[in-house]
């Protein structure tokens, strides 16, 4: 299946090739370098398709869970202090999206949307240590059923260049569904309380709406 979000970009892509292909034909050059472009863009046009790819996800719904919001690598695993929204010390969990990873994102706790605040900024690689205060960033924060806040940030980096969000204050979170899309690889951050249970390692290799990140 495919994203909603890469309808248009992969159908621009489509015909943006098309017509190169059709120029280097008609320009007459030699027939090797007529596969070759005609190979390349082959390449290229797949690897779009493959990175708004919208898998099926079975989430393992459990209150006292946290599920992983997004595909990638854990990056950071530390303690912090968030100081937008919940001011306060924070375990602190990254995952990092690459371009080959699916980019949707996904409630990690299931509950009510107490908060959402959309930042510009600047385009710092995905994995600088300012990249989670300076870059394009959302803020989201999540009330549990069981009255944990959990807060999660979207992280634009040096190629993802652009954030989507579904969310809004007072909306219904429901764990493992989808919350937004960050194009062209990124980063998520997750912060949670000190007293939840880290289930992940640094480097561990997580999947966005089933892998068990944390619990309470």
């Amino acid at each position: 299946m495919i994203h909603r979000e890469g309808y248009k970009l992969i159908a621009g892509f489509f015909f943006l090739l098309l017509l190169l292909n059709a120029a280097v034909v008609y320009v007459g050059l030699p027939a090797w370098v007529e596969y070759i472009v005609c190979f390349l863009s082959l390449g290229f046009w797949i690897l779009i398709i493959q990175f708004f790819r919208n898998p099926k996800r079975i989430t393992p719904v459990n209150p006292n869970h946290v599920i992983a919001p997004a595909d990638g690598k854990v990056v950071v695993i530390e303690e912090t202090e968030e100081t937008e929204y919940l001011k306060d010390r924070r375990k602190q969990i990254s995952i990092f999206m690459s371009p080959l990873n699916v980019h949707i994102n996904r409630y990690p706790v299931g509950g009510t949307v107490t908060y959402v605040k959309y930042h510009p900024g600047l385009y710092l690689v995905a994995w600088h240590p300012k990249s989670s205060t300076e870059n394009e960033r959302t803020t989201i924060a999540v009330r549990t059923y069981n009255n944990e806040v959990v807060l999660f940030r979207q992280i634009a980096g040096a190629v993802a260049r652009r954030i989507k969000y579904y969310c809004k204050v007072g909306g219904h979170a429901e764990q493992g569904g989808e919350m937004g899309f960050i194009k062209f690889g990124s980063r998520v951050d997750i912060f949670l309380p000190l007293t939840a249970k880290i289930n992940c390692k640094l480097n561990d290799m997580v999947k966005g709406g089933e892998t068990v990140i944390a619990e309470f």
